[in-house]
């Protein structure tokens, strides 16, 4: 685990409160790509403050929420605002109907490219929960036939299984997992012995967003595929924050949101479906017949808005600017930070693993006798930092997602009240 000491925060990374940085995006991105693969260790202050200079974030305020949904950097915003533009300048019709496709079609393109599978197996959604509920939908299922999933996912996909198993009589089948889990051969197994000659559908989260537990999705994939049950991915929390391609998975289908990790606007998402498994899933809008095995029959949605979906390539170029590899060991880094500055505060407890292959840059903590609701409200309303307060029915806590703008001293501020919450307790 890296320590506070080793990690140290450098004199670039202070910051006036209040004042956002003021580079320009394409000086930014510039500097980004010039620094080269050598550059951009967790603790190279100097690259991570280009990194912090790209995005226009209240430095009066610290958000530790960026797994709800991140800023997009200043790149992705002046895109957006272009494309709107255009849109309402030009004849519209002209706009969305000839201009767009053929640009659509290379953001799509290079998000293939950059995931490691084909163009016409990525559709573009407006987030995980659509993504998702795609595949929960558009899966047929006969009344009694058993869907498997965790009870710590997502609650509205656990609520689509619920209305389909209202309607249609299937069977939603719950487990819980231990918080933390340190063993991928555990998961897999609490996977594998509640597969039954009636299951048709495994929902699995790569990350579960509650603790950031990493799970063993190739693992849990392969005992789908072995058995004919088509897996469905939820990588709302692992794409783009964990350095992986989408074609190692060997999954069946992977929803996503793509402005959370990937920084791209808000109401941007992506959903992967294998070739072989297009033609035999429902859209959730129809689509014309002849879009029957076409990934695009997934994205017909009526008119909408093409700015969000277009600005995806700045948000790519900044991801590829930063390097998969190089943030996630800069979110690992952040994570292992505050960690280590309160792990022996008396009652700490970790709801996250710390084996590698199980965690994120995603953590949850609980102190014992401080109660997650009352520290989030007071951190705050008293002192502007932003966390989430996480309650499940089997444990509670503190969930803790900085980005790559998050400075090392913004860490430590949070670290410092949260001490001193522990020692002098919460004001009533």
């Amino acid at each position: 685990m890296t320590s506070r000491r080793s990690f140290i925060s450098g004199a670039g990374t202070a910051i006036v409160a209040g004042a956002a940085f003021s580079a320009s995006a394409p000086s930014v991105i510039r500097e980004l790509t010039q620094a080269g693969s050598h550059r951009g260790a967790p603790d190279d202050e100097d690259f991570w403050l280009l990194a912090q200079q790209a995005f226009t974030m209240d430095r009066s305020v610290v958000n530790l929420n960026n797994g709800g949904v991140s800023p997009a950097p200043r790149i992705v915003q002046e895109s957006m605002k272009r494309h709107l533009d255009e849109a309402n300048s030009l004849p519209p019709p002209h706009v969305l109907w000839s201009l767009v496709p053929p640009r659509r079609e290379a953001v799509r393109s290079r998000l293939a490219g950059a995931w490691g599978v084909d163009a016409e197996e990525v559709a573009i959604t407006r987030n995980s929960s659509e993504s998702l509920q795609i595949c929960q939908f558009g899966i047929d299922l006969k009344p009694g036939d058993e869907v498997l999933t965790t009870n710590q996912d997502y609650p509205r996909m656990l609520n689509t299984f619920r209305q389909r198993e209202a309607r249609e009589g299937v069977k939603l089948i719950t487990f819980s997992l231990p918080v933390p889990c340190e063993s991928e051969d555990e998961i897999v197994e609490a996977y594998a012995s509640r597969i039954t000659p009636r299951t048709r559908m495994i929902l699995c989260c790569h990350v579960i967003n509650l603790t950031g537990q990493v799970l063993p999705v190739r693992r849990i994939a392969e005992l789908g595929s072995a058995r004919g049950i088509p897996v469905v991915i939820d990588g709302a929390h692992a794409f783009a924050n964990l350095h992986f391609s989408l074609d190692e998975l060997q999954c069946h289908y992977y929803g996503t949101s793509l402005h959370k990790w990937l920084f791209a606007p808000i109401g941007t998402g992506l959903l992967y479906v294998r070739r072989d498994r297009i033609e035999h899933t429902w859209p959730l809008m129809a689509a014309d017949e002849k879009e029957r095995a076409d990934i695009r029959k997934f994205e017909q949605i009526g008119t909408h808005p093409a700015a969000n979906f277009l600005a995806i390539a700045e948000a790519l170029t900044f991801h590829e600017a930063l390097g998969g590899a190089r943030k996630e060991a800069r979110l690992r880094a952040l994570r292992a930070r505050w960690i280590d500055h309160l792990q022996d505060v008396p009652g700490f407890r970790l709801n996250s693993p710390r084996a590698q292959v199980l965690s994120c840059g995603l953590g949850n903590f609980r102190i014992d006798g401080l109660e997650p609701a009352k520290l989030q409200s007071w951190l705050w309303e008293k002192h502007r930092i932003l966390v989430t307060t996480i309650t499940h029915d089997e444990f509670s806590g503190t969930r803790v997602t900085p980005s790559v703008y998050t400075t090392p001293a913004e860490i430590d501020r949070f670290c410092d009240l949260v001490r001193q919450a522990a020692r002098h307790g919460l004001p009533e």
